[in-house]
């Protein structure tokens, strides 16, 4: 199985709304297990569809240290939050950067599994964190619109530095 490619910030296809799916078809199924393979080969806990170009409501997490206890959120709706948590976030869309940004701490959640069932879920601290990151994504929000402008310039500008001196990237 192929990795597929992340797309990293500045692009603006990150900023595409993600439709929600429809059906829970074969195609579909699949796209979630190369969705997974990608996270894990790339060391992330969390990966949105729209991070590689795919713009349908679909999330793939795994938090757990020993990277077995995979869970795929497809048509994620949080419907309760609570508290708040503030922790160093980054992102496969953004290699290499982490800034601080406030979550909610305690969220309840609605979504439909591979199978097409519906399942609520209650998530805090970490598996909060996360599932907001990856739903941000979906709604084409990234974890730097919560940081500054001129921080987000700065990050800006290094990546596209970064991304210009590799082969193949723009």
């Amino acid at each position: 199985m192929h990795p597929l490619e992340i797309l990293e910030f500045p692009d603006p296809k990150l900023r595409t709304v993600a439709t929600p799916v429809k059906k829970i078809t074969d195609e579909i199924v699949k796209f979630t297990e190369r969705l997974l393979f990608t996270m894990y080969g790339s060391s992330g806990i969390g990966l949105a569809a729209s991070q590689v170009n795919f713009h349908q409501r679909i999330i793939a997490i795994d938090i757990s240290e020993s990277k077995d206890e995979p869970l795929i959120l497809i048509n994620p709706q949080i419907t309760e939050r609570a508290g708040e948590i503030e922790s160093d976030e980054g992102c496969l869309s953004i290699p290499g950067f982490y800034e601080p940004v406030k979550r909610s701490s305690e969220i309840s959640l609605e979504a439909i599994d591979v199978n097409g069932e519906n399942f609520c879920l209650e998530a805090t601290e970490l598996l909060a964190i996360c599932i907001q990151h990856e739903i941000d994504h979906l709604d084409g929000k990234l974890f730097v619109d919560y940081i500054s402008k001129t921080k987000r310039q700065i990050i800006r500008k290094k990546l596209k530095k970064t991304n210009s001196s590799r082969p193949g990237v723009k």
